[in-house]
């Protein structure tokens, strides 16, 4: 699918957008479609993170912090320090 005007449609979903593909397979199921598949070999690339350990009361605090924001406790303490980071330069 190349967002072209002219954009393909997948083989199965007819779909056109990766939204269209995701709606689809909400609603089928890949054993009823099994026949028209074929194996294929991909590359992922993913971005490596790192972990950081945080003491047990501090985690309790980020946490509490995050809920009320209404995030995850990881996002929180990215957002954090990015901002931090920010305020070094």
């Amino acid at each position: 699918m190349n967002g072209s005007k002219d954009t393909q449609l997948t083989s199965i979903s007819k779909a056109r957008t990766p939204e269209e593909i995701a709606n689809f397979w909400d609603t089928h199921s890949l054993a009823d479609y099994w026949d028209q598949t074929h194996e294929v070999e991909f590359e992922v690339r993913a971005i490596r993170r790192r972990r950081v350990t945080l003491a047990p009361e501090v985690y309790t605090r980020v946490e509490v912090q995050a809920r009320a924001r209404g995030i995850s406790p990881e996002t929180l303490v990215n957002l954090w320090l990015s901002e931090r980071l920010q305020e070094t330069r």
